[in-house]
């Protein structure tokens, strides 16, 4: 154990200043109850002083309670202090914040995402989660062992801020196969997930107090970067067809969409509605971030390709995630940007973190490359499909015309719009009460909305608990 006391050799004796120290690191917590101190020789090796002097010390130390020695076992803090009750008076430094600090500080209670409960529920239908359970863990330990034990040294030093090459290769042949984007391997930059790539557009190409169009209601991760960034947004609104094309401003820097499975709503957005974006980001000059967070799963017809694969131009930035097919704590995401503007997001990576973690970035590189991604996609988009299902009858039978459904053509969360009036708080209240976890779309709107919505996930519910989980919601509606 290394203890930070700065010595002095003029002032106190030193037995003094090592003391003191000692006992505040006990005061403070920095040492807790039952922590072993160091030897006395150890301490005075480290502290450089005689091992008389630090014997001084924890003789004052024992003497007055706040150590305990243990024959032929060391010296530990006293067990059962009531450190509570000692209050030192504390200085609070007057600091001033940057206006992003501003921001930041003012939006962070608005930042909602369905946490873990405390007290979990028994049907709770939580969204924005990977299906953790289908997931072949096994498969995936055993490549990240051997990619650590087998990784030259030097791969372990600092890396290419865009990201390892083989990741790069891997996602840009995974993309536009399944996705149909546009693109070769050095336009991939791999980000630490797909929020660090939204926050990267925001740096990189927006100007404080430029006008941006956002879809309302809108991700909220989104929302509160282009916030904090000093951004004027324009909501612009969003029905069963994604996003009104004739609502977006006669002026704007950037769209920022959603087009594969709107957030929150579901919606999918038109090929007619995509192209008359593409003609409105060419009259405006203006570029357009496609995130595309769930544009794995589909499963009415065949899957609608890209925005970005559909542009001549390069106007469009395309971002994906591994959160919502892999797991959510892998936080590797990637960035699929116009050549012209690689350069500067290189740099911006590297300015902000230098690069995303290299083992992880060589585990997925292989697990996509062997075919174990197309596989384990393959699984959940089946259970996926099998879970709308069940909930998509359930929902018929038990709550019928009292709500209609959106979203439940694609990703992994649906929305109930009451068809009647009703309090979204009220029905989150009492479906809890009830063991059911669902959850009000209202925190996402920037324009206030007069519907009330509930949001479902299914991906981490068995068929059953489902089916019960709906029928208590019928309850409440």
């Amino acid at each position: 154990m290394n203890l930070v006391i700065p010595l002095s050799r003029q002032g106190e004796p030193l037995f003094r200043q090592i003391y003191l120290g000692l006992r505040q690191a006990i005061l403070s917590g920095a040492l807790r109850s039952s922590d072993q101190l160091p030897s006395t020789r150890e301490l005075a090796e480290q502290l450089q002083v005689s091992r008389t002097v630090v014997l001084l010390a924890y003789d004052q130390l024992l003497a007055e309670g706040f150590v305990s020695g243990h024959r032929g076992s060391g010296t530990y803090v006293s067990a059962g202090l009531n450190l509570n009750a000692h209050k030192e008076k504390e200085l609070s430094a007057k600091l001033r914040l940057s206006q992003f600090g501003q921001i930041a500080a003012e939006i962070s209670p608005t930042v909602v995402f369905p946490k873990r409960r405390s007290s979990p529920l028994r049907y709770d239908f939580a969204y924005g989660r990977s299906n953790i359970e289908s997931f072949p863990f096994e498969a995936w330990r055993r490549i990240l062992l051997r990619n650590a034990r087998e990784a030259p040294v030097r791969d372990l030093d600092y890396g290419s801020p865009a990201g390892s090459s083989d990741l790069q290769e891997a996602i840009s042949a995974h993309v536009r196969r399944s996705r149909a984007v546009v693109c070769d391997p050095s336009q991939v930059m791999i980000v630490s997930g797909s929020q660090q790539a939204l926050d990267l557009v925001a740096r990189v190409l927006l100007e404080r107090g430029e006008r941006v169009a956002i879809e309302d209601p809108q991700y909220q991760g989104a929302r509160q970067i282009l916030l904090a960034a000093g951004i004027r947004l324009y909501p612009v609104p969003v029905d069963r067809d994604g996003l009104i094309i004739q609502k977006l401003p006669g002026k704007a820097r950037a769209a920022f969409v959603t087009p594969s499975h709107q957030f929150p709503t579901g919606a999918v957005l038109t090929l007619s509605r995509r192209l008359e974006l593409l003609a409105w980001a060419k009259r405006q000059n203006a570029i357009i971030v496609e995130d595309d967070y769930d544009g794995e799963f589909r499963y009415d017809g065949q899957p609608l390709e890209s925005l970005q694969g559909l542009d001549p131009e390069g106007r469009v930035i395309y971002i994906g995630t591994f959160s919502r097919t892999i797991f959510p704590s892998l936080r590797i995401g990637y960035l699929i940007a116009p050549k012209s503007l690689v350069p500067a997001f290189s740099a911006a990576k590297w300015l902000c973190d230098r690069h995303t973690a290299t083992l992880e970035q060589r585990t997925l590189a292989e697990f996509i490359a062997n075919g174990m991604y197309e596989r384990c996609l393959h699984r959940i988009r089946r259970k996926n499909a099998l879970r709308r299902e069940v909930m998509l009858h359930a929902i018929h039978k038990y709550i019928g015309v009292r709500a209609e459904i959106t979203g439940d053509g694609a990703g992994a969360h649906l929305v109930l719009w009451a068809n009647h009036r009703a309090s979204e708080k009220s029905i989150v209240q009492q479906a809890g009460s009830r063991q059911v976890g669902v959850y009000g779309i209202s925190p996402y709107f920037l324009k206030p909305s007069s519907r009330t919505g509930i949001m479902l996930g299914y991906s981490r519910l068995k068929e059953a608990d489902i089916t019960e989980g709906i029928r208590r919601l019928g309850e409440v509606f």
